[in-house]
């Protein structure tokens, strides 16, 4: 089972990105799909989730409204596109994954940088 995060960069304030997750070894159909970011001297944090089989959407409030989850069940991809950008959303991104009915996210993906100029 693998998770593979990327498209990370540099990127200027109000810029957009969009990054992506391709997960593979296994079906995500029961699966919560995630991204958390870390930024420098921070602990890691909540950013969005999806429920995978469902259009259930999360976001943490600082990106709500900015940012969007989604999937393509053909790619078994998932991504963040990310707009309107801020330097405070610098940090890196993780793509991770949980059982429906696990409160614990289990699957991590390396983690692919964003950052953001002022």
């Amino acid at each position: 089972v693998q998770l593979q995060a990327s498209g990370g960069g540099l990127v200027q304030a109000g810029d957009s990105l969009r990054l992506s997750c391709a997960a593979s070894g296994r079906t995500f159909s029961e699966y919560f799909m995630g991204w958390f970011r870390q930024a420098p001297g921070k602990e890691r944090e909540f950013v969005a989730s999806l429920r995978w089989s469902r259009f259930d959407t999360y976001y943490a409030a600082s990106v709500k409204g900015r940012f969007t989850i989604s999937r393509d069940n053909a790619k078994n991809t998932v991504y963040l596109q990310m707009n309107s950008l801020k330097p405070e959303d610098t940090a890196v991104y993780y793509c991770a994954g949980r059982r429906v009915t696990s409160n614990e996210y289990e699957l991590w993906g390396q983690g692919t940088l964003v950052t953001v100029s002022s």
